[in-house]
């Protein structure tokens, strides 16, 4: 079975030391579960797992239960440590404190039970932990799979990535297409909405939402004003609604919108965005079109690929703690903006023939960029960008 890299980092902060609870949180169906069952495979000491789905309405009361009952067994198993994994965490209400609380009771009876969170809701678990365990946790972000993580285990080549995108369990069904496009539609995109949003926050307009997802979708990789979308939404309501909608599917890990490049950072903020999804496998599986015939058509495809690009960017801004935007000036633009601290990278992508306007040049003139980058046509290939590490960029 196929290995994330996270695996072994996970697998020695829980092997050396106490001292944090481990949080292991990112986007459903990219394998969090299956990771923490390969850890504990590899750990000399016993483990438990339990998980908030299968408890209704489940509560502080829950948690407690749960902690005794590892207890118990770290005391029956006469071993000096046990691991205690806590599965789908952001269900259960003011969760932290009663983690807080059950974790600062273990460190006054100097019990070493280890702890590791899982959880699929970002803004939910980032709440959490900043209201109630402060300098008791590390975190591990997993990002939706990348190209290399689908090329090595299924044998995917760079199209079938642009297009399929990175859902490993889908994988298998990428022959017949119209059953992989419905189970991403109703067991990934309508579960994580559901469940990670709709039974989580309150939205007063769940049908704008699931319509502002699949627009957004459609226009990944292009600019759009939220009050330019509002006709297709069907919307009269304040802006302010579609971009706290927008914030939740971002926390969800499904769709974003990048703001433009700006040294102000109110008018960053202000700016039209540009849609992004985080995995390409949200755009294709909405799709009327098929991947046989898609990768035939160079306007359908460049706007694919700059997709899978941005999600790359996207997904490796989350981890190496770079920002992400684009710009534009006049109808010229570069299609995405990396800033790490006060270095900044251009990156334009190309494919095929088209002669759309490059703002590369007047983005240069205006902000110093300490590099631009072209990506595939006549720039690094495709596959080779979507191959590497992006915050590798600022050491060239």
């Amino acid at each position: 079975m196929y290995e994330r890299k996270d695996l072994q980092q996970l697998k020695r902060r829980i092997e050396e030391s106490r001292k944090y609870i481990q949080v292991v949180y990112g986007p459903r169906q990219i394998g969090k579960t299956t990771m923490v069952l390969q850890l504990i495979k590899q750990l000399p000491f016993e483990s438990m797992v339990i998980t908030a789905d299968d408890v209704p309405a489940a509560g502080r009361s829950w948690i407690r239960n749960s902690w005794n009952e590892a207890r118990r067994r770290l005391s029956v198993s006469g071993g000096s440590e046990f691991l205690l994994i806590i599965d789908e965490i952001q269900k259960i209400e003011n969760w932290s404190e009663s983690v807080k609380k059950e974790w600062d009771d273990d460190s006054m009876a100097t019990r070493n039970i280890k702890v590791i969170i899982l959880g699929s809701s970002r803004l939910l678990i980032q709440k959490g932990l900043t209201e109630s365990l402060a300098g008791r946790f590390e975190t591990t972000y997993l990002t939706h799979w990348s190209y290399t993580e689908m090329r090595d285990a299924f044998g995917w080549d760079v199209n079938q990535y642009i297009w399929f995108g990175g859902y490993p369990g889908a994988a298998s069904l990428i022959e017949d297409e119209l059953r992989w496009k419905a189970y991403v539609r109703d067991s990934l995109i309508e579960t994580s909405i559901s469940k990670d949003i709709l039974m989580l926050t309150r939205v007063d307009k769940p049908a704008l939402l699931k319509r502002l997802f699949e627009i957004g979708c459609i226009y990944s990789a292009q600019i759009i004003a939220l009050n330019k979308i509002q006709g297709e939404l069907q919307e009269k309501g304040n802006l302010t609604t579609l971009s706290n909608y927008l914030s939740l599917l971002e926390g969800a890990g499904l769709l974003t919108g990048l703001e433009k490049f700006s040294g102000d950072i109110i008018r960053k903020r202000a700016s039209r965005p540009k849609f992004q999804v985080f995995n390409n496998a949200l755009l294709s599986a909405q799709s009327f079109k098929r991947y046989n015939e898609s990768v035939r058509e160079p306007n359908v495809w460049g706007r694919y690929a700059e997709s899978a690009i941005g999600a790359h960017l996207l997904n490796s801004s989350l981890n190496k703690q770079f920002n992400l935007y684009y710009w534009n000036e006049n109808n010229q633009e570069v299609d995405f903006a990396m800033e790490s601290g006060n270095r900044l990278i251009g990156i334009e992508v190309k494919t095929g023939k088209e002669s759309r306007n490059s703002g590369i040049g007047k983005f240069e003139e205006a902000f110093r960029p300490v590099a631009n980058f072209l990506v595939g046509t006549d720039g690094i290939p495709l596959e080779e960008f979507l191959a590497s590490d992006p915050y590798a960029l600022f050491s060239i």
